[in-house]
């Protein structure tokens, strides 16, 4: 990673789960490499080909990503250590003995640590069962606790309701989390609706980023933030079919859509329309803001420069766009020194990354 100041590494403050889809890693791809030690990208593998190696081999310097082949057959060719590209495993709890063996191989391989995920919808284990599982995990993958990142991933939340239900089972987890020494804690969810489609057409439409109310609930404990991008978590559950325009444009606390047919006809007219509302509207950064390379893309589509793009496209500019706003809102100064690491016992406040209290945090929900 990339050193920060006086010589020290820069901690990643934010682990968005990422498909393994065109849009998504190429906006990775896009990062802004000051931004690229900030962020630690989970990516879910669910279809293994040569695009997903070849694009995580050329991710910006000091961008290591996370993969979960969890998906996949347990079988060679899904072994990381031999896909030649530096990563972090991603272990689940439930991982065959051949796969944890695996693991360790590709932690050592790469960059000496894993990451263990806890979905807290299938991982229903109590305390002593969630140890013993870990303990598992750590005797098999020959890695020690401070080699490994705990990720807590509570899965979709998208309203109030859920949030209120999903809290306190996450504040269980992580008080059971205190017994031993993760490297990092921090918790993800995802907000975003799995389908759009019965969204109105041609406005606007505002919706509650209640992954990040779910974080910010959880603020007094200093765990690190993670989500689903402009993603639900329920990927099976995505709307298909869907063809028109569509922009999902991250704000604090919430996310604009824009479902977008007017003017009819030509495509690439129809999404210069959505591009023009868009960077009309308030939420769209102001003058001598950091644009990300998306904003740039979605700005020159408004200058009708380009083509409409595809549903990959889309899907790209919006990520770039999501990534750059979320770091931007948890970064803030870089400190002068990082936190010990977590040890047993110790309170999870002081942990990164707390909220940005000038801005957004304040008014997310």
């Amino acid at each position: 990673m990339v050193p920060a100041h006086g010589g020290r590494e820069a901690e990643p403050v934010y682990r968005p789960i990422l498909a393994n889809r065109r849009g998504e890693l190429e906006a990775l791809s896009h990062l802004d490499p000051a931004l690229a030690p900030l962020l630690a990208p989970v990516i879910d593998v669910s279809l293994l080909d040569s695009f997903t190696v070849d694009v995580l081999g050329r991710l910006p310097a000091g961008l290591l990503p996370a993969v979960d082949v969890s998906a996949l057959p347990d079988a060679p060719e899904t072994e990381l250590a031999g896909w030649g590209v530096p990563l972090v495993p991603v272990i689940g709890l439930a991982e065959s003995e051949r796969r944890l063996v695996a693991h360790g191989a590709a932690a050592r391989a790469h960059a000496q640590r894993a990451l263990v995920r806890l979905r807290i919808g299938t991982d229903r284990a109590g305390p002593d069962e969630a140890t013993a599982a870990v303990e598992r995990i750590w005797r098999w993958t020959r890695l020690d606790p401070e080699q490994c990142d705990l990720l807590v991933d509570a899965a979709d939340v998208c309203c109030r309701a859920d949030v209120r239900m999903v809290e306190p089972r996450v504040r269980r987890l992580l008080d059971w989390a205190r017994r031993h020494a993760w490297r990092s804690v921090a918790v993800a969810a995802g907000g975003m609706p799995p389908t759009l489609s019965r969204l109105p057409i041609d406005e606007p439409v505002r919706v509650d980023r209640w992954d990040w109310l779910l974080w910010q609930e959880l603020a007094d404990l200093g765990v690190g933030y993670g989500d689903y991008g402009v993603s639900p978590a329920a990927r099976d559950a995505e709307q298909a079919g869907d063809r028109l325009p569509t922009m999902r444009y991250t704000t604090d606390g919430a996310w604009w859509v824009y479902r977008w047919s007017r003017r009819g006809g030509r495509g690439d007219e129809r999404f210069a329309d959505l591009c023009r509302t868009l960077v009309a509207a308030p939420h769209w950064p102001p003058a001598g803001a950091a644009y990300s390379w998306g904003d740039h893309e979605i700005l020159r589509r408004a200058r009708r420069i380009g083509g409409a793009g595809s549903t990959s496209t889309w899907a790209a500019w919006c990520t770039s766009h999501h990534l750059a706003h979320v770091l931007s809102t948890l970064h803030g100064p870089v400190r002068e020194a990082q936190p010990e690491p977590w040890r047993p016992g110790q309170s999870l406040a002081g942990r990164p990354t707390r909220p940005n209290r000038g801005g957004a945090a304040r008014r997310a929900g």
